[in-house]
């Protein structure tokens, strides 16, 4: 089937993938460019796996206010290089993330994060609510996890859906960039204020 540049256009343009991938991917799509944009996704967190040990220390740390002062945010997002933190793309998706976390507040970066008394603590509220409700006691523990994804998906930043398109996670998000810009991106941590809020202290 021939591919017409219009078509490969199209592809690089939603995915910013390089012309001989796109090319490459609506062959093997036979055209489809939802399916060829499936291709180069699952080929993008193939490639972004390889890179996932390499060292990043060098990036940026992000400041964000946002209301008027009323919520500030600080994240710290590593590259592999200086020329990598430095660049505008880069810069873009560290101050993406920061919009993120000040719209959406997680409290974790990932679930590897989540401190297992929390998780636990997390489960026992699940399962109490689901025999409060009265559910057959077979199908509790499905509920309970199923609360428990749900969970997840709100409090980890890496899970949540991005605020400028909910058909991908943050993650998606950090894997496109990992491939876009060669090199292991890391978000390494974050905090959030909000005026008025408690404190631990």
């Amino acid at each position: 089937m021939a591919i017409s540049a219009e078509q490969i256009k199209e592809l690089r343009t939603i995915t910013g993938a390089g012309v001989m991938d796109c090319r490459n991917a609506l062959e093997k799509a036979g055209g489809d460019l939802e399916r060829a944009v499936e291709l180069l996704r699952k080929k993008g967190l193939a490639q972004a796996a390889k890179r996932s040990d390499r060292e990043t220390s060098e990036g940026v740390l992000e400041l964000y206010s946002h209301g008027e002062g009323r919520v500030g945010v600080m994240v710290e997002v590593n590259s592999e290089t200086d020329f990598v933190g430095r660049s505008e793309d880069f810069r873009n998706f560290a101050h993406e993330v920061a919009l993120q976390i000040a719209a959406m507040s997680p409290l974790y970066v990932s679930e590897a994060d989540i401190p297992d008394d929390v998780l636990e603590h997390e489960r026992a509220v699940a399962r109490k609510g689901a025999r409060d409700e009265g559910k057959p006691e077979n199908i509790v523990e499905r509920i309970v996890e199923g609360r428990l994804e749900k969970y997840l998906n709100e409090v980890c930043l890496l899970r949540q859906a991005y605020i400028r398109d909910d058909e991908i996670t943050i993650k998606d998000l950090l894997h496109d960039h990992i491939v876009s810009l060669g090199e292991n991106i890391v978000i390494r941590r974050f905090v959030r204020w909000e005026v008025g809020e408690e404190t631990n202290a």
